[in-house]
């Protein structure tokens, strides 16, 4: 399923991206998102068969909340730190 015109996505019917779809959607690279997971500072994931997925409404609210709440010490999607 694709999800947006400018990005080719491909997200499971149940909602869930793996890792270098989910840093696509959230605008940073894959490492990020591994780093952030490592950190406990990244959005929610979930290990189905020992690989890592992100639901997108998971990464929704994650992004919300980091919208709601900004902090200069929170990571951002898209800065790569």
């Amino acid at each position: 399923m694709l999800i947006s015109n400018h990005l080719n996505l491909f997200v499971f019917p149940d909602g869930r991206m793996d890792r270098k779809n989910a840093a696509q959607y959230l605008g940073c690279a894959s490492k990020t998102l591994a780093d952030w997971a490592t950190k406990g500072t990244g959005p929610e994931y979930r290990l189905v068969g020992g690989r890592v997925f992100y639901f997108k409404s998971v990464l929704d609210a994650w992004i919300g909340a980091q919208s709601a709440s900004p902090s200069s010490h929170r990571p951002r999607p898209g800065n790569g730190r």
